[in-house]
């Protein structure tokens, strides 16, 4: 699914160059669970969004679900980016003025073909029936919890049918058992044939992976496999 080889990034300002990352060596394979971990500052976050085609990186190469992305252009990236991978992030990233089922619908809007409107609404109450959601279509996000918040964003990422979810601290503004149920629900979601690569501080949810890459100093530390261990923490709170 991903293959990087040599992958650097360097961030210039007039006076400092900043190494965040120094020749990363990475494949992930088609239905792997894969955490990165390492401490604030280490590159982890950069990785991600070169891995999202948010960043490009300075050196190196990538492969993304078998195609070269080293020299596709901007608008090329987004629609590659649309059509292979869901995001989820810390801080949410939901619409306010919408409505749950209008944000999970957004990605949608900017697919190619455009989905006809009965498609996309089944696709939605879907990808809301598995995040246990179905029942607050009509809600605004500042009329959930923070836990219901991230699994409206969960939904809003799956709903392209992407080739790899990438996480970025997914559990960092909640309280511990709205976080154990986010990752109960990411879990499933891996049980269910996902691919995921997520970073996370917490070694609990590093745990859940059925391999851990480290970082240090922008460097690739080691990587250890392991079998993934379910994260279970009874149904999701409403």
């Amino acid at each position: 699914m991903i293959e990087m080889a040599g992958i650097g990034k360097v961030f210039e300002t007039a006076d400092l160059q900043t190494h965040a990352l120094r020749n990363i060596d990475i494949t992930i394979e088609q239905g792997e669970f894969v955490a990165v971990s390492g401490p604030s500052g280490c590159g982890k976050s950069t990785l991600l969004s070169i891995m999202g085609l948010l960043e490009p990186p300075t050196s190196g190469s990538y492969t993304l679900a078998g195609q070269s992305v080293d020299t596709l252009t901007v608008d090329q990236r987004a629609a590659f980016r649309n059509q292979h991978i869901g995001f989820i992030f810390q801080s949410f990233n939901l619409v306010d003025s919408m409505t749950v089922f209008e944000n999970v619908a957004l990605p949608l809007r900017y697919r190619e073909p455009r989905p006809s409107a009965q498609v996309a609404k089944d696709v939605v109450l879907e990808c809301l029936d598995k995040v246990g959601l179905s029942h607050r279509i009509t809600h605004t996000p500042n009329q959930l919890s923070g836990g219901q918040q991230q699994r409206v964003a969960i939904a809003r990422a799956l709903v392209t049918r992407p080739s790899i979810l990438l996480i970025d601290e997914a559990t960092g503004n909640l309280d511990s058992k709205s976080g154990d149920a986010v990752m109960s629900l990411i879990g499933e979601l891996h049980l269910q044939g996902a691919t995921i690569c997520m970073v996370t501080h917490d070694p609990r949810y590093a745990g859940m992976a059925s391999r851990q890459i480290k970082l240090f100093d922008g460097e690739l530390l080691g990587t250890a496999y392991k079998s993934a261990t379910p994260f279970v923490t009874g149904s999701l709170p409403l």
